[in-house]
């Protein structure tokens, strides 16, 4: 090997060096900053007719553990839904109160009824009377608080997913942009690795956001996809996400999977291929923030306010419904004559029978006159019962064709009609026998002579639960639920039922009514409340109802911060995984620059040497 060899051969390693060393002052400078992957230099021999020739720098490598990376990302999107539920549950545990303080809904309702007990042992008493209408004004503001408060937090989600939508689009669009960029360049280019930096803290912004996987082929580029399937990213192309926000929600604010019945935001993607997809509908966003919003606007949030409507409507029916059973009808055919003159929108008579074997059958028949809102779900709890829901605008004579349609023949029954009194009988064939009947109306005056009063009112108007094609009356009821204007104006009717005649003075029939509906009464409550199940729903009062959601709030509310914890600390764990492997580290670059010296110094004396061999050289031969 020649002098001037040795001397190129040394010049390499000092450029190898010098690269060596820009990457370790790279890695030290940038030990805190997010997102930085440690680099390391590449290099090779190089070989000139067999023998080695010197080394060159073919580019640098990012210490990266792809495995780590992606399951940390996925980790991501499951700590940030647990954050952000953990997060607005305990906002709605502010918007319930604290158990037990004041300014809840369990003490307004505990001072409600404790007012009652007094007036029940003093009917006639003014003060009393007053005492009552005040815990009672004070019980239906509460239920309208946490009613704004519920559909504030919605409205919070809405616009939570309306950001969201914004930040995964910009993240999508810069993924793809440095896809663009890095097409041109190998996955050892030095300017590639603060490339891939970048798109990876893109990646992991988005993961944060939504449940997403990340491959990356053999020509540096990187599709994102959701876990569900849908291509977020694809080379330089990306999908676009689109929300419809709504400014503000009410309680009948509901997604629907018809966009023609639904009144909130939902996400469409518009594939680059034109091709266009509900990810509400389809599921296909099912963790991070976004999924979270999706869960708490749509299922946990309405839950909540099914709860508080759901007291608000028992509240108003307990008082206001009155049950009257048919009159027997001695046969062939028997049956019962049922009185419907009082029947209104919402209101319902129920039927039972048993047949050929004795097993017993209840039908209910809601009065229905929204033909929209036609036919209603059939919530019977037991499968041998059925709910329906009938048409009553067009008269008795149509409700009877309805009937006869509808339960007749099946369940060999006949109905007819004589003025306002509809009879059931079975239809003679001993195949059914009807053993019961009765209808249920809401009582519309304060002095009708029952006990019974509409107390409470949806605004001015009756709570009779009506439905119709847009909606149910009872939801959204408790933010408008408020104590009887008429009721307020005179409050001698918590005491006189009866004008004919005058209900005495000092009986208490009303008072010790309304106590013991509001106190040892035993209800059913809907499903939908998350209470019971459809096949058992829960019956309680109404204080143990009440107890029991606000229960069921705060269990879920410790459940999802417990979540959120143990996702924390899986996070940070594999990022500290991540870390050790990926991020940088000071021991290992100062041992680095201790060697890159060692090898400078080494290589710079090398070319000293040869320099002195080379003047020696020249000396002898002059």
């Amino acid at each position: 090997m020649s002098l001037s060899s040795a001397l190129s051969i040394a010049m390499s390693g000092l450029r190898a060096n010098q690269a060596a060393l820009s990457i370790v002052s790279g890695n030290v400078a940038n030990a805190n900053t997010p997102g930085y992957v440690a680099q390391t230099l590449v290099q090779d021999q190089v070989v000139t007719g067999g023998m080695g020739s010197g080394v060159r720098v073919i580019g640098v490598n990012r210490t990266l553990d792809a495995y780590v990376q992606s399951q940390l990302r996925t980790e991501n999107a499951g700590g940030a839904y647990a954050s952000h539920i953990a997060g607005v549950l305990g906002q709605l545990q502010n918007v319930y109160g604290t158990p037990g303080n004041d300014g809840t809904l369990e003490a307004a309702y505990n001072r409600f009824t404790s007012a009652l007990q007094a007036l029940s042992a003093s009917s006639g008493n003014p003060a009393a009377q007053s005492s009552v209408l005040n815990a009672a004004q004070a019980l239906a503001h509460q239920l309208n608080a946490t009613t704004s408060g519920i559909q504030t937090l919605r409205s919070n989600a809405e616009q939570s997913l309306s950001a969201s939508v914004s930040q995964a689009n910009a993240a999508m669009q810069q993924i793809a942009q440095l896809n663009q960029r890095l097409q041109s360049m190998g996955a050892q280019d030095p300017a590639a690795a603060t490339l891939m930096d970048q798109r990876d803290a893109a990646i992991d912004q988005l993961s944060g956001l939504m449940d997403i996987r990340a491959v990356t082929d053999g020509a540096n580029q990187t599709s994102v996809f959701t876990t569900a399937g849908v291509q977020l990213v694809g080379g330089v192309y990306a999908s676009t996400l689109t929300f419809n926000a709504q400014s503000s929600l009410t309680a009948s604010s509901q997604w629907n999977a018809d966009p023609a019945k639904s009144s909130v935001g939902t996400i469409i993607c518009q594939l680059p291929n034109g091709a266009r997809i509900d990810m509400i509908a389809s599921q296909g966003i099912n963790s991070g923030q976004i999924a979270a919003d999706a869960q708490l606007r749509d299922k946990i949030l309405v839950q909540a306010q099914n709860q508080v409507d759901q007291m608000a409507a028992t509240l108003a029916s307990a008082l206001s419904d009155v049950t009257t059973s048919g009159a027997p009808v001695t046969g062939p055919p028997s049956g019962f004559d049922l009185d419907l003159s009082g029947i209104l929108p919402g209101n319902a008579f129920r039927v039972t029978y048993t047949d050929s074997a004795n097993v017993s059958y209840t039908v209910t028949v809601v009065r229905v006159d929204d033909p929209s809102a036609l036919p209603i779900p059939n919530a019977a709890a037991n499968p041998n019962d059925r709910v329906i829901g009938v048409d009553f605008s067009g008269g008795l004579a149509s409700v009877v064709s309805q009937l006869n349609a509808q339960i007749g023949a099946a369940s060999h029954l006949m109905f007819s009609a004589s003025g306002s009194l509809l009879r059931v009988a079975d239809d003679g064939s001993g195949q059914s026998t009807v053993s019961a009947a009765s209808a249920t109306t809401t009582v519309q005056s304060l002095a009708s002579g029952d006990p019974q009063l509409p107390f409470f009112t949806d605004r001015a108007s009756l709570y009779t639960g009506a439905i119709t094609g847009s909606a149910s009356q009872i939801t959204g009821l408790a933010g408008r639920i408020q104590v009887n204007a008429a009721l307020l104006a005179d409050p001698s009717k918590l005491t006189v039922y009866s004008t004919s005649p005058v209900t005495p003075a000092g009986d208490t029939t009303r008072a010790d009514f309304i106590y013991d509906r509001l106190t040892f009464a035993s209800f059913s409550y809907a499903p939908n409340t998350g209470l019971g199940a459809a096949a058992a729903p829960f019956q309680g009062t109404l204080s143990s109802f009440l107890q029991q959601f606000v229960s069921l709030q705060s269990g879920a509310a410790t459940t999802a911060r417990q979540v959120a914890q143990g996702q924390s600390i899986v996070v940070n764990t594999l990022q500290e995984k991540f870390d050790d492997k990926s991020g940088v580290n000071m021991d290992t670059e100062m041992a680095n620059l201790i060697a890159l010296q060692n090898s400078y110094a080494a290589n710079a004396h090398v070319m000293t040497v040869v320099q002195s061999m080379m003047q020696t050289l020249m000396q002898a031969q002059w």
